[in-house]
């Protein structure tokens, strides 16, 4: 379990830390996605903001467990939101799919954060 663990935080979190540095810093592509959803600047740099520290927390926990544990939580939540706003958009079943991916993956980190 453990190291099913370490290689999903090492999966996960440089690209939650990726994803969610394009929000904050605005690129162009992130921009269009936003204006898409309908969300506000503050919004979407929040959730990019969020999605970077919730990386970086799965990376540090690796170390100390908790911060994983919380990081990993944090991001299934903000997934399952990515997952409804995504629907709500009427995207793809790719897109869906996608996202559902990542939300699934973020809960295995979960399970596997805290099993035995």
């Amino acid at each position: 379990m453990d190291l099913l663990r370490i290689i999903l935080a090492v999966a996960l979190g440089p690209t939650f830390v990726f994803t969610g540095g394009i929000k904050v810093w605005g690129l162009r592509r992130s921009l269009r996605y936003r204006d898409q959803f309908g969300m506000t600047p503050s919004l979407w740099r929040a959730i990019g903001v969020l999605e970077t520290a919730g990386g970086l927390g799965l990376l540090v926990g690796l170390a100390l467990p908790p911060l994983g544990i919380a990081a990993g939580a944090g991001l299934c939540v903000l997934m399952t939101g990515a997952v409804l706003t995504h629907v709500r958009a009427r995207d793809s079943i790719p897109v869906v799919a996608s996202a559902s991916g990542v939300l699934l993956l973020a809960a295995a980190f979960l399970v596997f954060s805290v099993a035995p």
